[in-house]
């Protein structure tokens, strides 16, 4: 069934102005955005396939390759649905940076995922902290494979300083979509935090990204 088969005020955009977003399903609201399916394909069915298994959590680390994939979905829905996840981001990064404290590692893998696990490339970044673990800037340092001579401690150091940190969280995805920590990850990790220490920076984690999933060192016990 298409939305304007639909009762008035079942109709997902009638509905939210009506109830208000929290009122509607994910397919619903992906449906709003996307505003028609295609032959044979209705809006609601197209919304559905986007979100798969994984979700609305899922789809917000899609890729423009991910996107192209999906038979129905052209370039301008593509744009517009990678632009709403661009704002996602960015608003999130901007409460982390006004107001909201890193309590527990679920927080920071939550936000990490949003900005790493769509990334087709291998990223270290890192997050630099205040003393009150308020994130004050995040990072993308290096990219390609990572190991200890692609990542270069002083670097890190120099924008810690930059940023006058108290403590940072250090992260890198992993494409292939494995977030088990590699010996090189470790002994990365460990580097990391002897160069920190000589200037007083903290290293809080080393959180390791793939799609739909991220691993805490700290909660391991590899720090």
């Amino acid at each position: 069934m298409s939305i304007k088969d639909l009762p008035s005020d079942a109709r997902p955009r009638e509905k939210l102005l009506a109830r208000g977003p929290q009122a509607l399903s994910d397919v619903e609201l992906l449906a709003i955005v996307l505003r028609t399916g295609m032959a044979g394909k209705t809006v609601f069915q197209l919304s559905q396939e986007l979100l798969g298994p994984e979700g609305m959590a899922g789809l917000l680390n899609a890729s423009v390759a991910s996107l192209q994939a999906v038979k129905g979905l052209g370039p301008a829905k593509q744009a517009e649905l990678l632009a709403v996840f661009e704002i996602a981001r960015r608003a999130l990064s901007q409460r982390l940076k006004d107001r909201t404290v890193f309590h527990t590692p679920d927080a920071v893998k939550h936000y990490l995922q949003l900005q790493l696990a769509h990334k087709n490339h291998e990223v270290f970044a890192v997050l630099f902290l205040d003393n009150q673990n308020r994130m004050l800037a995040m990072e993308e340092l290096f990219r390609g494979t990572l190991s200890q001579t692609s990542v270069y401690p002083r670097e890190v150091v120099m924008r810690a300083l930059h940023h006058q940190a108290a403590a940072v969280v250090l992260s890198h995805n992993h494409p292939s979509g494995s977030v088990q920590p590699s010996r090189a990850d470790e002994h990365l990790t460990q580097t990391l935090k002897a160069s920190l220490a000589l200037v007083d920076v903290r290293v809080l984690d080393h959180i390791i990204v793939g799609q739909g999933q991220a691993l805490s060192m700290a909660e391991q016990g590899l720090m």
